[in-house]
């Protein structure tokens, strides 16, 4: 009895312990999908609020388009989200109905096990009392065993009476575990139900304003006109400076008898300082802050087709950041303010140095450095610019000498 009674409490144990180790298991699986949900929770209130400054002004725009798809792709991903969200309850369900079932069973074993010993123990006593049974002993010896076998079943009726109560309060915790999932499941169930109907509304919102842009191509062609020639003028700009840049750092290694280096692969002279400044920066690849704290990029780096006007492309040499009005703009990175300026489609620009890499921020309304300025990475450099149509836009490019790089592989992942 004692035998059975141990290998009882030692599976229960066990069960208990392994169901400690899934519920671990699924607590991180559980984390990792709430820090998910909260990160696309705080993209889509970003959006929200940039689309409605953008939808302030009553003409659409390109910029309002732009953040109508963010705003769905970032839905997409919720809906997404909670539809993981959604299976792992069912999973967490599932594995507490088994417990449950196990329990119950359980509990219903130990209570057939405890009435075996009750009857056991009656049938004794009818026949014969304990204390007769204790002294009616032959010897000493029979007398020990017959004291120490009762010590031994009472233990084990005591062991059984904690079991069931164990076993029972167990079972009855995983009966409002139950219950408590059940709710959360619905709930998240009418959330999903919720972002779905905002996702057609957005859908319905983003053709009105194909639609509307759509009559507005010849108007759009001539702005994409002015932009390329605006890009040609910025980057003929950055070029000129880059280069006068280099022509600066070779007559200096020359002064110095070259003790300057140049880092490899560099068309730029380093001092030791600069190459250690430039290697740590290329060495943030990836991890570099974003020049605004909120906003998507709304035109990608390379050559891509117009959102609306069809075969037409667009070239960029960097990346456009669309934000909120008057968000502060921001180093990427320590280095030495190189070159400020004002040009006709980007506004203030601002170009920081940083060993042989270039950091560029144009559209500026505000800049509060001046040339020669040392910077540190965040540190604000001026505000965005929020053009007629109410887009808050900052433009952000990466060079090495006189090579474009996209900013993408650069800035931190969001």
């Amino acid at each position: 009895m004692r035998s059975r009674l141990f290998v009882i409490f030692l599976i229960t144990a066990l069960s208990f312990g392994l169901g400690g180790e899934v519920f671990s298991q699924t607590q991180k699986t559980r984390a990792q999908l709430e820090k998910e949900k909260n990160e696309v929770q705080k993209r889509l209130s970003e959006f929200d609020q940039i689309l409605k400054k953008t939808a302030e002004t009553k003409k659409v725009s390109i910029g309002q388009l732009n953040a109508v798809n963010k705003q769905l792709q970032s839905r997409v991903s919720f809906i997404r989200t909670l539809s993981r969200e959604v299976t792992l309850i069912n999973k967490e369900i599932k594995e507490i109905e088994t417990n449950i079932t196990q329990l119950e069973n359980d509990l219903q074993t130990l209570k057939k096990e405890y009435s075996g010993m009750v009857y056991t123990a009656s049938k004794l006593n009818a026949n014969l009392s304990i204390t007769a049974f204790i002294f009616s002993s032959a010897t000493f010896k029979q007398f020990y065993m017959r004291l120490k076998y009762l010590k031994q079943y009472s233990d084990a009726r005591k062991k059984q009476v904690e079991l069931i109560n164990s076993t029972s309060m167990e079972l009855a915790e995983q009966k409002k575990m139950l219950e408590d999932k059940k709710n959360q499941k619905q709930e998240v169930l009418t959330q999903e139900q919720e972002q779905k109907e905002k996702l057609d509304k957005s859908k319905q919102e983003q053709q009105k304003i194909v639609n509307q842009l759509s009559k507005q191509e010849s108007e759009i062609r001539k702005k994409i006109a002015a932009a390329k020639k605006q890009q040609e003028n910025l980057n003929a700009m950055i070029k000129r400076i880059i280069e006068e840049e280099i022509r600066k750092a070779e007559a200096d290694a020359k002064k110095a008898n070259s003790n300057a280096s140049r880092a490899s692969g560099s068309s730029i002279p380093l001092t030791p300082e600069a190459a250690a400044l430039s290697s740590s920066f290329a060495g943030n690849k990836g991890k570099l802050p974003w020049p605004v704290e909120s906003g998507f990029i709304s035109k990608r780096f390379g050559t891509h087709p117009h959102p609306t006007v069809k075969g037409v492309v667009e070239d960029n040499d960097g990346v456009d950041i669309q934000t909120t009005p008057n968000a502060n703009v921001r180093a990427v990175f320590d280095g030495e303010v190189t070159k400020i300026g004002t040009l006709p489609g980007y506004g203030g620009t601002i170009l920081v140095k940083h060993g042989e890499y270039y950091t560029l921020y144009s559209k500026l309304k505000v800049i509060s450095v001046k040339t020669g300025d040392k910077v540190k990475a965040k540190q604000v450099l001026g505000q965005v610019y929020t053009n007629k149509d109410g887009i808050a836009e900052v433009h952000f490019e990466t060079w090495k000498g006189l090579q474009p790089l996209d900013p993408s592989f650069w800035l931190a992942g969001r």
